[in-house]
């Protein structure tokens, strides 16, 4: 294995960086050990593994575009309500419109309610926690207009089912092997051709070796739709952040917001743009939730903020803006899912379940403090050690 090939794959598995992973990793573990010796149903059951995908969805996709806020910078309370009042707009329109027509005003929706947000937060001054927490509840407000306090429901047969063919059922992806092989010589292909050379050929050669297994080893991927929906999100703004321009502008501003303008970025449009991405994210995902439900009550989704909130601070993401991963907050949002499913295979009392989770997200919060703290301390000694080999050589001369 090439040199800088093998000290990124070391860099990316210390605890520092994969420490939410080795978290999950050990939590599925007690799980399945203690469901085993319980003699409960297996754990790590097909059903049971599609099943915490399924249910983790929503929240995930609310945690990748909150992450997205978090790391320009701001916060944002009102995810939950915007997601319900989108839910509430597509039921009430579905009927008499259509399912496209509703879903592009519920989405319109979204973003005008995370337009709104950013244009506050950025253009007027006032504390982004401030405003959101308003419009939280102006737009639950407006929930309790649409929906008159009452649960909605989409009554019509064929509004029905076009909302049932959205979210529910489950695709499958047949040797998905092939397919992960041929998206690995792609990506191999584009790295080999645009950043460096060792890592595209380890790329490619993975790829290929995946594709020349797939007819001996098989293999197919049954996920629910939802799940597959949040692949693509967190895959695509995990890339964009990871490899754009966008992206490193957007760690930049959140990092060190003048720095950032005095190097020319116009940090405005890049916090208004993660708050109105943020909108459109709620609202795509109170279209799913009606789409599951087929109805939305006033109360629909209330709390759910901080679930995603917790989500994103498991998978490390700085309240203050410059660092954070919407693959760690999806890997987040599965702890909080897992904990919740396996607290249920267990039989363990609902009052207990509030008090371990509440506890793995403050010691979650503590370690990433107290991690980031040392890491900052020895930056600073690093930095403030005299160079000495570059002394002696000038003396020497």
């Amino acid at each position: 294995m090439p040199p800088e090939i093998r000290s990124r794959l070391a860099a990316a598995l210390r605890p520092g960086n994969a420490g939410v992973v080795y978290a999950l990793l050990l939590i599925v573990a007690v799980l399945t050990l203690l469901t085993a010796q319980l003699g409960r149903p297996p754990y790590l059951s097909a059903t049971n593994v599609i099943n915490i995908l399924d249910q983790s969805s929503l929240i995930a996709i609310l945690a990748v575009f909150t992450t997205v806020v978090l790391i320009s910078g701001n916060f944002d309370l009102s995810v939950a309500s915007v997601a319900a009042f989108s839910a509430a707009t597509v039921l009430s329109l579905v009927a008499p419109l259509g399912l496209p027509a509703a879903m592009a005003i519920a989405l319109g929706a979204g973003l005008v309610c995370g337009a709104v947000n950013g244009l506050i937060v950025q253009l007027v001054g006032i504390n982004a926690f401030i405003v959101t927490l308003g419009t939280m509840t102006a737009v639950r407000g407006l929930v309790l207009i649409l929906t008159d306090g009452r649960t909605i429901t989409a009554q019509d047969p064929g509004a029905q089912s076009s909302l049932i063919a959205l979210q529910a059922g489950y695709w499958t992806v047949p040797h998905i092997l092939a397919v992960l092989g041929v998206a690995a010589a792609a990506a191999g292909v584009f790295v080999l051709l645009h950043r460096s050379r060792p890592g595209g050929i380890a790329m490619l050669a993975a790829g290929v070796v995946a594709i020349v297994l797939s007819p001996v080893l098989g293999f197919e991927l049954r996920l629910s739709k939802p799940t597959y929906y949040l692949i693509v999100i967190a895959g695509v703004t995990w890339a964009v952040l990871r490899y754009t321009v966008i992206g490193r502008r957007l760690y930049a501003v959140g990092a060190n917001a003048e720095a950032a303008r005095l190097s020319g970025i116009n940090v405005n449009r890049y916090k208004i743009g993660a708050f109105v991405l943020n909108g459109l994210g709620s609202g795509f995902v109170g279209i799913l939730f009606a789409a599951k439900l087929l109805a939305i009550n006033p109360t629909g989704l209330q709390g759910t903020e901080l679930t995603v909130l917790a989500a994103a601070i498991l998978g490390g993401t700085s309240l203050f803006g410059g660092l954070g991963s919407v693959l760690k907050s999806v890997v987040g949002a599965l702890i909080l899912f897992t904990l919740d499913n396996g607290f249920n295979v267990l039989n363990l009392g609902a009052n207990y379940q509030g008090v371990i989770v509440g506890t793995v997200v403050v010691v979650a919060a503590a370690i990433y403090t107290v991690a980031g703290r040392q890491r900052q301390v020895k930056r600073v000694r690093e930095s403030s050690k005299p160079p000495s080999v570059p002394v002696r050589q000038e003396a020497l001369r």
